[in-house]
């Protein structure tokens, strides 16, 4: 069970070598021996997790144009999760007191199995205390990130209703504000909000997506030593301890795919058949003001195989599909420069963005973008960037699936 545990922690460090970690262990941090890596006292968690939301009415099928003919406004998921919280005594835990990661399963209805289905979640989570209020309560956040399974997708002929989902593998992502009381060393009880969006990232149509605003209420088992268990609630924010603000360089490179449409003038629309490629790399620049914040400017150079498509058009095929040129290259390529804030927590980071496309040709590629990427580290520099692009504020644009490199970077 031991090794087992080992293993599973080693994968949520997201592959951080072994000479990492003797450099942490042999390392001092305001005086005091960091010991030899975060594996050695790690505390193990598990949590059950009831949470009830409110279905937002963003589309007709929830208002009630659905074959039941009832409006849809409930949402009910139960969770599983595992996480750790590294050695209180480690570099990392000193650095990330209090901070819990791992994975989660959660189970979804939204009490209409036979048009929508009712998928289950897999994810990652990262939770860690915002203020401690009194010496047993604190307030805490958690985010999901992962994907959903189980959708039961738009038929024409046989679920023509449900517009809103069109794949039965759907992103999902999830942020939560809570209580956390310490019942014991081993017990703790949870209570907050939360808001949770699930979306294909617009791979397929339609695609209007899912968003809940709800509840949440759970209990948590935490397994360790008493000692250790003690020290890391007792655990305080590291303000002594040493940073270098310094300046990192992150190149990313990224694909992915998406559908194309258009509604027309006379009301109807069009969908191009098919699905089409997205290839980008961004440069981004960043400042490290804290350990837990960095901030910059990105430079960001995207090719969209489905943009100005419209205009372009070669008449139908056989079937009746419409059929269309290749536009230039310049009318499917766009720069643009985006400002750029990342939350740096241990394994994973999250990096949020608002850019306007200053290079472009034709109305597809003009205006602005926002960004909302996840990057795991896989090594002290090479980082999984998995993020979901927006077109001026409301529009779904498509999925981020990369690899980046870190340069110069001293943390």
């Amino acid at each position: 069970m031991r090794t087992i545990h080992k293993l599973l922690i080693v994968l949520l460090l997201a592959g951080q070598t072994a000479n990492s970690l003797r450099a942490q262990g042999t390392a001092t941090v305001a005086g005091t021996d960091t010991l030899a890596s975060p594996l050695r006292n790690v505390i193990h968690r598990l949590s059950v997790d009831v949470r009830p939301a409110y279905l937002t009415p963003t589309h007709p099928f929830f208002k009630g144009d659905n074959a039941k003919q009832k409006r849809m406004n409930m949402f009910l998921s139960g969770h599983l999760k595992y996480g750790i919280q590294f050695d209180p005594d480690s570099r990392l835990g000193k650095l990330y007191p209090h901070t819990t990661q791992g994975i989660g399963l959660a189970v979804n209805t939204l009490f209409n199995h036979e048009e929508i289905g009712t998928p289950v979640a897999l994810y990652a989570f990262q939770s860690s205390r915002i203020v401690r209020l009194t010496p047993r309560l604190s307030l805490d956040y958690e985010w999901n990130f992962g994907a959903s399974f189980g959708w039961k997708k738009y038929d024409e002929d046989h679920n023509s209703y449900n517009m809103v989902t069109s794949s039965k593998i759907n992103a999902y992502i999830n942020l939560g504000f809570f209580l956390n009381w310490r019942l014991s060393p081993y017990w703790n009880l949870t209570a907050g909000v939360e808001g949770s969006h699930f979306s294909n990232g617009n791979s397929h149509y339609p695609n209007s997506g899912v968003n809940i605003l709800g509840a949440r209420i759970g209990i948590t088992r935490n397994f360790g030593d008493s000692h250790t268990l003690a020290k890391a609630e007792a655990a305080l924010p590291p303000a002594a301890l040493p940073f270098r603000p310094h300046i990192s360089y992150d190149l990313t490179l990224y694909g992915a795919t998406k559908i194309r449409g258009w509604v027309e003038d006379y009301g109807g629309s069009t969908l191009v058949p098919g699905s089409f490629g997205v290839v980008g790399i961004n440069f981004n620049p960043m400042y490290n003001f804290h350990r837990v914040l960095r901030a910059g400017l990105s430079l960001d150079a995207q090719y969209d195989e489905s943009a100005n498509l419209r205009g372009h058009e070669a008449g139908t095929d056989e079937y009746g599909d419409p059929k269309f040129y290749r536009p230039p290259f310049k009318e499917q390529f766009n720069m643009g420069l985006s400002a750029r804030c990342e939350f740096v927590m241990p394994v994973f980071s999250i990096n949020f963005g608002i850019g306007y496309h200053f290079l472009h040709k034709g109305h597809d590629t003009k205006g602005w973008y926002q960004v909302l990427a996840l990057k795991t580290s896989l090594t002290r520099n090479l980082y999984l960037h998995t993020g979901y692009q927006l077109q001026n504020f409301h529009d779904p644009n498509h999925l981020m699936l990369g690899l980046g490199w870190r340069f110069n970077n001293k943390r």
